[in-house]
């Protein structure tokens, strides 16, 4: 009787247009896990802040708005999408110069951080829930705030005008520079390169070089796991 593969949470960090989402996509098909895009949670809630008229500078206005934030996890395919009240926003609102010029801003608020920190921890059990192998969730901080101690820990990183370019390639008006200095200076869980990641640097892979050798962390992190044969 064979013994059932072990629960993985694998934790994607990296700056903007790194590659994260393109290769988290591909692991979780690949691998049966649930996909969760962290960005896009922040940028939700971005878009439900500005829809509610709150701007990012007013840190009280925003603490006050967000216990007003209804939140669960709609699971599509493989993919894990926050929904507010119900309802997801669309790919189009969230990529929306509005919400890229403005997320930033407000994940640097420690209150919207805290907002978010275990909802994004949650999805481990929708996970397990919906009978998936596993977590991998993509993002800033988590390998270093949401999932510490996860499974494996991949850090994305490319050239800023590699990653500019790919942006642009996109339709999407994004600095990722000054999106990286922000994410990377912010007093509440900065972007970092937390402990016993593996780096991956695709400035010059293709997406299959990419998830071919990430897909090899991926078995070595299962059978480090499984324990001895």
């Amino acid at each position: 009787m064979s013994t059932p593969a072990p629960f993985l949470i694998i934790a994607v960090d990296g700056g903007a247009a790194s590659g994260k989402s393109t290769v988290a996509r591909a692991l979780a098909e690949r691998f049966h896990l649930l996909h969760a895009d962290t960005g896009a949670y922040y940028r939700s809630v971005t878009f439900a802040l500005l829809r509610a008229g709150v701007p990012p500078d007013e840190a009280q206005a925003v603490e006050a708005a967000l216990p007003q934030l209804s939140l669960e996890t709609l699971v599509e395919g493989n993919a894990a999408r926050l929904a507010i009240a119900g309802a997801a926003p669309q790919p189009g609102d969230l990529r929306s110069k509005e919400v890229t010029e403005r997320v930033s801003r407000f994940a640097a608020l420690p209150a919207v951080r805290h907002f978010l920190l275990e909802f994004q921890r949650g999805q481990a059990e929708v996970a397990r829930g919906h009978g998936f192998a596993g977590l991998i969730m993509e993002g800033r901080d988590i390998g270093s705030a949401i999932f510490p101690q996860a499974d494996l820990k991949l850090f994305l990183t490319a050239d800023p005008a590699i990653r500019a370019h790919r942006r642009a390639a996109e339709g999407v008006a994004d600095a990722v520079a000054e999106r990286d200095r922000l994410d990377a200076t912010r007093e509440s869980s900065p972007m970092t390169c937390p402990p016993g990641a593996k780096v991956i640097d695709s400035s010059h892979l293709s997406q299959e070089e990419v998830v071919a050798h990430l897909g090899l962390l991926v078995n070595e992190a299962r059978r480090t796991k499984s324990g001895p044969a």
